[in-house]
């Protein structure tokens, strides 16, 4: 089989074109040639040599993702449904706005940790992307894109990154960490480390990973103030406590291109929004981690049994962080109509997880904070 050239990083292209019997710049140019210019014949590669072009029509393609559908919001967000085979699609997002354009990446074909507002988890978990599969995302909407918007010759349509859209990145490290480094790399992407964000729900084992072997921007999905409520909304809690997160985010920091750890906080009506529960997390975090908030609306869907908190109660939920001096942040929904926004990427997705017998509305078992009286949301 041939080999996807969309597969490689700087380094691994240049270990194939040795293979080739090539020198290591004719791997940066082909490198140039496909990321910077999105080139996908090997006929336009003029500066490579013909006999180079002859073994690479061989032995190498550039095999990116076909496009399902595409749909535009209102807001100029557009959302791309990717074939990825074997009855699985996965969603890409651009949000644009005045001084950057984002584009939200998936690494997984559904997702496993199962996150009870999420709903890519209540799709259920197939596989995880290749290397290929993810910057192929990437690829398409750059190029696709600086083609729809006209733009100049060398100016960029993407300049942020957020590896958050379907799945866990960081159970799929293997291949996330190639794709970083294209994404980083001066003759791919050239983003910097402060524009490409990897969001977790907190795999602390691959946290530490990641701050050694590709330390970039880092979010983590918290969405509770204790355990007990944590380990009902984002079962992976279970396995890596908050103590436990807490500490790998300090740890993490030594290292990270920004001097804070960015929490979201998804806002679930009834469920984590009250001011006891602002207030522990001030307790949770406070003279522990450096870090901002991000509190996001949730965005319903039926089978999670969950509403979105009123606009009231978020706003005096961040007004408890801020006077606590934490940097808080209220996200602005984007791409709602086209089902778009955080949490709604779904796609299509051949469970292999039983899903839906252990997630669809059981209830969260809501534990008392400061001596409140228990109580039970569906």
């Amino acid at each position: 089989m041939t080999a996807n050239l969309l597969d490689f990083d700087l380094d691994g292209l240049a270990a194939f074109c040795e293979r080739l019997g090539e020198k290591r710049f004719r791997a940066t140019q082909l490198f140039r040639w496909i990321h910077q210019k999105g080139a996908s014949d090997f006929d336009e590669m003029t500066d490579l040599a013909k006999s180079l072009r002859a073994k690479l029509k061989t032995a190498a393609e550039l095999r990116g993702l076909k496009v399902l559908s595409e749909q535009a919001s209102s807001d100029g967000t557009v959302k791309w449904l990717f074939d990825v085979g074997g009855g699985n699609a996965v969603e890409s997002v651009f949000i644009p706005e005045d001084d950057r354009g984002t584009l939200c990446v998936s690494s997984q074909a559904g997702c496993a940790v199962g996150c009870r507002f999420c709903s890519t988890g209540h799709q259920g978990f197939s596989r995880n992307l290749t290397t290929g599969e993810i910057l192929a995302q990437l690829w398409f909407a750059e190029h696709h894109l600086r083609e729809r918007l006209r733009l100049a010759p060398g100016e960029r349509a993407i300049t942020n990154v957020v590896m958050m859209g379907m799945g866990e990145p960081l159970q799929n490290y293997a291949a996330l960490v190639p794709a970083l480094r294209v994404m980083l790399d001066d003759h791919g992407y050239g983003l910097s480390r402060r524009r490409v964000t990897v969001s977790t729900s907190g795999v602390v084992p691959m946290m530490d990973r990641l701050r050694e072997d590709c330390p970039v921007a880092l979010a983590v999905s918290l969405h509770a103030p204790t355990d007990a409520l944590r380990s009902e909304l984002v079962p992976l809690n279970r396995k890596y406590p908050l103590a436990e997160l807490i500490d790998a985010c300090n740890r993490y920091l030594e290292a990270a291109p920004r001097d804070f750890i960015t929490f979201e906080y998804c806002m679930l009506d009834g469920v984590n929004d009250g001011p006891e529960h602002a207030r522990a997390l001030v307790d949770l975090v406070r003279g522990r981690v450096q870090c901002k908030f991000n509190l996001i609306p949730f965005n319903p869907f039926p089978a999670s049994g969950l509403k979105r908190s009123p606009r009231e109660r978020v706003q005096a939920f961040a007004e408890v962080l801020i006077q606590a001096g934490i940097v808080t942040t209220v996200r602005k929904t984007r791409g709602d109509d086209i089902d778009a926004a955080c949490g709604q990427l779904a796609g299509e997705v051949q469970d292999r997880t039983n899903v839906h017998k252990r997630l669809t509305r059981q209830p969260i078992r809501i534990q008392p904070i400061s001596g409140e009286s228990r109580q039970e949301t569906r």
